[in-house]
């Protein structure tokens, strides 16, 4: 069987008594970064007096999960498997669906437990009233990618997730100040740990605020949905217009915050029936 535990994301303490019991009883143990799970184990170890002792570690990562997978037998999942991500969930923006692709696509049991994640604890520390979301993870460092993609999370009628590295968050953040100076953003550093800090205010605020500090640790970005004014339009609404499939794909993207591509499409499937 395959178990996918959370790790903590700071604290210690996020560990759950679950989490601990699937990692005392794995015998194989496959890890973003074996050096991290094995310090991790040793903190556990040390702080609940544990003995993680007699696993087997494997890396399994983003260089090297194809030839893992490809390596894998139902004999492999005979014994208690377990895989961990260097911090947080499992799965999200990090390695491990191809695992429990696999699992289903073989019929091999698998289980994940609930745990600590970035996205989820910022979302809840926004304040914002949103009831809907959608997660970025990290943008594309630069391009085309990246400004199409960020104007997709400024279009979007949900609240958007994104992840930013330090080195990256003012420019991010000067970005989003020559798009939408007025939008409320919401920051959130180093989520569970000790210099845990949160941010809430409009972008210009915020990247005149930061824009000479010093950037230190990790941060999650909650942006507020676009505001919507009044009505939406549908495909069955546009779809009669004299114009072409482009522009009224164009015109729904702008006004609902879908992605071009998906619209165009939905028209191409509308107009072919």
């Amino acid at each position: 069987m395959l178990c996918l535990v959370p790790t903590p994301i700071g604290n210690l303490e996020d560990m759950s008594q679950r989490a601990l019991t699937a990692l005392l009883e794995a015998e194989l143990i496959f890890c973003e970064d074996t050096r991290v799970t094995k310090k991790l184990l040793n903190l556990l170890s040390e702080k609940y007096s544990l003995d993680f002792s007699n696993k087997e570690f494997k890396s399994f990562h983003s260089h090297n999960e194809k030839e893992i997978i490809n390596s894998l037998s139902k004999d492999t999942f005979s014994k208690n498997v377990v895989y961990c991500s260097d911090a947080g969930m499992p799965c999200i923006s990090d390695p491990g669906a191809s695992l429990v692709e696999w699992c289903i696509k073989n019929d091999v049991a698998y289980d994940v437990i609930p745990g600590a994640n970035a996205v989820v604890t910022a979302f809840a520390m926004s304040g914002f009233t949103s009831t809907e979301f959608t997660f970025f993870g990290f943008l594309d460092h630069k391009g085309v990618s990246r400004a199409s993609k960020l104007d997709e999370v400024l279009n979007s009628s949900r609240a958007s997730i994104l992840y930013e590295s330090p080195h990256r968050l003012i420019k991010l953040l000067e970005e989003l100040n020559k798009k939408e100076p007025n939008r409320t953003i919401f920051l959130a550093k180093e989520i569970s740990k000790k210099y845990q800090t949160t941010y809430k205010n409009s972008a210009k605020n915020l990247y005149e605020e930061l824009k000479s500090c010093e950037i230190k640790g990790e941060w999650v970005v909650v942006i507020e949905a676009k505001e919507k004014f009044g009505f939406n339009l549908e495909l069955e609404d546009i779809l009669p217009l004299d114009i072409a499939p482009k522009i009224k794909a164009k015109l729904i993207a702008k006004l609902s915050g879908e992605n071009i591509k998906d619209v165009y499409q939905k028209l191409l499937d509308k107009i072919a029936k």
